[in-house]
Order: C-alpha cells, then structure tokens, then sequence
C-alpha cells in the first residue's frame, strides 16, 4: 500500500527501519551465544537482566508505536517490566520481540506525513510522530548495546556482528 509521504519521509522511515533490524540483528546474536540460565542474571542489584531488558523494549516500543502512533489502548505497566525475574524462556522473548518488530515495521512503512508531523502524548511526553520514531531506534539501540555489553561480560567472547565487512574503509564524497 502506498502511502501519502515525501521522500525525505520514505527516506526517514526507510533508515528507521534498517536501524531497527540492526538492533534486532545484533540482539538475537547475543542470545545466541547465552544459555538459557544466563537471560536472567543481573550483574547487581541495581542493574537488569537482559530478559528485563528484552521485557522493557517490549513496552516501551509498544507504548510509543501502537499506542502512540496507531492509537491502541495504552496499557503498560513500566516498573513490572524490571520486577520480573523469569518465567520466559529465551525464545519466547525473542518471539515477543521479533513479533512486535514485524507488526512496528508495518505500522511505520504505512505512515504518512501527516502522521510523521503530528504531536501526540507518549509516556508524559508531547511527540511529533518523527520523534517517536526517534525516540523508538535509539531506545532500542542503546539497550542493544546493553544486552550486547553484558553477553561480552558473561561469554568473554566477541560477538561478530560485523563479520567479513571492513569497518576500517574510508568514506566515499559524493555517496
């Protein structure tokens, strides 16, 4: 379905969604490499596990994108989402997650420039459509890089997630 978007919105919501599979990438590489025991440890008291985490971006990406932007029931409960310490298994989180992902990207490759422009009150917050997007890749981003930090710590391995590509090319003018 096409929808009623600028190319510099097509443009936008192309780069989110390429982010997003990014991150989504990069966490189920990470749980490749964790047992089953390992989704549920916390290094400390203050911190989350990385089940916590997978349970957060659950929430918070539903709360943003299907309450925020299609207008759904808000119906998160935030701090459940850092109490919980089990009761799902490594691959029902990462079902959850990947189902959520597939039902965002469809919500997001069907939103206009009207919807991109428009404000809405997320989580307290007034949010143009764009800066929920926004505010949705980095969210995810930086809680990969958490899940990602904290395999590294309990498998002591590098996790590979740019394997066989040269990081270390120079930019191209003109690109």
């Amino acid at each position: 379905m096409k929808t009623n978007r600028s190319s510099l919105g097509e443009e936008f919501i192309e780069n989110a969604v390429f982010r997003i599979d990014e991150s989504m990438r990069m966490v189920q590489k990470s749980l490749d490499f964790l047992k089953e025991e390992d989704v549920w440890k916390r290094p400390n008291e203050s911190s989350n596990s990385i089940g916590n985490i997978l349970v957060h971006l659950c929430g918070n990406i539903t709360q943003y994108i299907l309450a925020g932007l299609d207008g759904r029931e808000d119906l998160r409960k935030r701090d459940a989402e850092f109490a919980i310490q089990g009761g799902l298994s490594k691959s029902e989180l990462i079902d959850q997650i990947n189902t959520l992902i597939l039902n965002v990207k469809s919500i997001l490759q069907n939103l206009s420039d009207e919807q991109l422009t428009k404000h809405y009150k997320v989580q307290g917050f007034d949010l143009s459509g764009v800066g929920i997007v926004l505010h949705v890749v980095e969210h995810f981003s930086y809680h990969t890089g958490q899940i990602a930090f904290w395999t590294k710590l309990l498998k002591n391995r590098d996790l590979g997630f740019y394997e066989g590509l040269d990081l270390n090319l120079k930019n191209e003018n003109g690109c």
